[in-house]
């Protein structure tokens, strides 16, 4: 399995992990049926398309496990599989809605906030440097200073939204909050009972 991590900066984020999730899928499927196949017969040998070799492997972890499972697979493995195809399906519903969402930035008193999809960041740009209260507050709600860019920034998200909100000296010229100026996701139809 790939262990690389996926960044949501990536702009094939959403591909790659649509690739990982249907290798999981496959992973998943594979194992239930080696597991099935293993209750009926007793053994490994003979499941479709596996090695000899591979088959004595697993009959021989099988043998060698814990007297309470007995399974080439162990539940454990299926249960930690099952728990990353739902981490990836929510993930990758996620950056979805955020692409169709599209954040949106703000003029206040002092400067301006882009939401910058090409470089996935929010970015805060002040007509003068901001003094050090200013900053610290920036980077207590995880700005850092970005001097290729020459701006404030973190990655582009709600929850970047909500941290320039809570800084009183972002609010936007309107007085309105930050996050009431950005489009919202459509509703989700939800489920029938």
């Amino acid at each position: 399995m790939d262990n690389r991590v996926i960044s949501s900066d990536d702009p094939n984020a959403i591909q790659k992990l649509q690739d990982k999730l249907e290798m999981c899928e496959k992973s998943q499927k594979y194992m239930k049926e080696v597991n099935a196949y293993y209750r009926k017969n007793g053994t490994c040998e003979g499941f479709p398309g596996m090695e000899a070799a591979r088959a004595a492997r697993l009959d021989e972890s099988v043998r060698q496990a814990y007297s309470w499972d007995k399974q080439p697979f162990p539940s454990y493995a299926l249960t930690n599989n099952s728990a990353e195809i739902r981490r990836l399906k929510q993930r990758i519903e996620k950056l979805t809605v955020n692409q169709e969402v599209g954040f949106v930035g703000w003029t206040f008193d002092g400067g301006e906030v882009v939401a910058n999809s090409e470089e996935n960041r929010l970015q805060i740009l002040f007509d003068e440097k901001p003094d050090e209260q200013k900053r610290s507050a920036l980077k207590g709600n995880g700005f850092k200073w970005s001097p290729s860019q020459g701006a404030w920034q973190r990655q582009l998200n709600d929850n970047a939204i909500y941290a320039a909100s809570r800084m009183e000296f972002l609010r936007p010229e309107s007085g309105e909050s930050p996050v009431k100026l950005q489009p919202k996701a459509p509703k989700k139809d939800a489920p029938e009972r």
